[in-house]
C-alpha cells in the first residue's frame, strides 16, 4: 500500500511540478515546501535557488551558485551578499552557516569593506562554521563544524578545522568522486538558461 501510495505521490508531483521530480534525490532538492515560503509568502522570495525559510540571504544579485548547489537549503543559514560570493556546482552547506563578503570599517562601522569570497566544487561546509570575507577555498574542501574560516586555502582537496580554521588532513584526490545530477539546475533555472540569465540579473 506505502509502495502504491508513494508511486501515486510522485506521478502526480511529475505533472504538478516537474523541477520538484526531477531535483528530489538530490542534495539541493526542490520542494513544494521551499517553493510556497519562496514564491507565495516570498521568504527568500529574491532568492534563486530553494532556501529554508530560517536562512537568511542579502545581496542575491552578487552572489552565483553552482548546480546542485543551494546555500541556505539548510535551515539557519546567513548568506551575505553584500560583496561577492561565488560557490561551485555540488557544494554542501550545513545548518547555521555563514558566508560573510562584506565586514565594517574598523575606523567608520558605517561603512562595509567588500572582499570576495570564492568556494569551489564539491565542497562541504560543516555546520556552524563561518566563512569570513577574502575567503577563497578550492576545490574538494571541508570545513569542519564550527569552524571559522580566516584566510583561504586555494589549492583544495582538504579538510580544515578550528578558530582560525587550518588544515587538519590532506585528502588523496584519487579517491574523490566527481558525479553529476540526471537534470542540472542553477537553484530554480535550468543549466541552458543560467548564463542569460546570469547576465541580465547578476553581478557575478
Amino acid at each position: 500500500m506505502k509502495r502504491l501510495i508513494r508511486k501515486l505521490y510522485l506521478f502526480i508531483l511529475r505533472i504538478i511540478c516537474p523541477i520538484c521530480y526531477k531535483t528530489r534525490n538530490t542534495a539541493a532538492p526542490i520542494t513544494l515546501k521551499a517553493l510556497f515560503f519562496q514564491k507565495v509568502l516570498r521568504i527568500n522570495g529574491k532568492a534563486y535557488w530553494p532556501m529554508h525559510f530560517t536562512s537568511t540571504v542579502s545581496g542575491v544579485k552578487n552572489i552565483k551558485i553552482g548546480i546542485g548547489t543551494a546555500p541556505g537549503l539548510s535551515p539557519g543559514c546567513y548568506i551575505q551578499g553584500i560583496g561577492e560570493i561565488e560557490i561551485g556546482d555540488y557544494t554542501i552547506i550545513a545548518p547555521n552557516v555563514g558566508i560573510i563578503s562584506a565586514n565594517h570599517d574598523i575606523y567608520d562601522n558605517k561603512l562595509h569593506i567588500k572582499k570576495k569570497v570564492k568556494i569551489g566544487k564539491y565542497c562541504w561546509i560543516g555546520m556552524n562554521s563561518v566563512i569570513l570575507p577574502g575567503v577563497e577555498l578550492g576545490d574538494w574542501v571541508i570545513v569542519g563544524a564550527g569552524s571559522v574560516v580566516t584566510k583561504s586555502f586555494p589549492e583544495g582537496y582538504c579538510i580544515v578545522a578550528g578558530n582560525p580554521a587550518k588544515i587538519v588532513k590532506k585528502l588523496d584526490r584519487c579517491k574523490c568522486i566527481e558525479y553529476k545530477n540526471k537534470y542540472e539546475y542553477y537553484g530554480y533555472i535550468p543549466k541552458e538558461k543560467f548564463e542569460k540569465f546570469r547576465r541580465k540579473y547578476l553581478n557575478v
